[in-house]
């Protein structure tokens, strides 16, 4: 199992010294959640913060973009070596050209979909895509209740990738704990995002180990 903790659970008082236990632990990816405020009903941080983490870290970063026109920032997500960039369905009026755009970039492209949109509208995009994020929680806040009916959707979009040949990885943000993570892996993920479980653990490289371990 994939893990991508995810920055927003983090302390921000003392990023360096979270990177640092990070760096050390079995998560794959760090992941970024940018909000704006608009699109979701909170702001996170912005690419200041995001140029000095990472900086220091050193594994991929899995960079998700919560905010309207995310293409405007193709440049600067790329700028920060990110790995992925992943944008919302819901966000972009042409997503194929985002896609592409992302692609050029040289970076892997993600779509993501809130709780209340369904499989379906990836039918004609699946194909072009390396990631889908399904948010099982809404999304702009952490600490959420995980939202049951992501399990039957998983197993939708699983015979949505492989009935249109696509490779796409299917990754879940919200409410990721031990429990919901051994949910998540029997119906189907293939990476957890997890933030207040692992960062307010008071072990957290053991968390990152109990969930990569699944």
């Amino acid at each position: 199992m994939l893990l991508a903790p995810s920055l927003l659970a983090a302390n921000f008082a003392n990023l360096e010294a979270e990177m640092k236990w990070f760096n050390q632990s079995t998560a794959d990816w760090l992941h970024l959640d940018v909000m704006d405020g608009v699109f979701v009903p909170n702001i996170s941080f912005g690419f200041p913060v995001l140029k000095h983490v990472a900086r220091i870290c050193q594994k991929p970063l899995d960079v998700h973009m919560m905010i309207v026109q995310p293409e405007k920032f193709i440049a600067e997500v790329k700028a920060l070596g990110a790995y992925l960039m992943n944008v919302h369905y819901e966000a972009c009026t042409h997503l194929h050209r985002v896609i592409w755009e992302i692609h050029e970039a040289g970076m892997k492209a993600g779509v993501t979909l809130n709780p209340s949109t369904p499989i379906s509208v990836l039918q004609d995009i699946a194909a072009d895509v390396d990631l889908v994020l399904l948010m099982s929680v809404n999304p702009g806040f952490g600490g959420q209740k995980f939202i049951t009916h992501t399990l039957q959707k998983i197993a939708e979009l699983r015979q949505l990738l492989d009935r249109t040949g696509s490779k796409a990885l299917i990754e879940v943000d919200g409410g990721v704990n031990l429990d919901t993570g051994r949910q998540l892996r029997a119906a189907g993920a293939d990476v957890l995002v997890s933030g207040s479980y692992v960062f307010s653990a008071p072990d957290p490289i053991q968390a990152c180990a109990a969930l990569s371990a699944l």
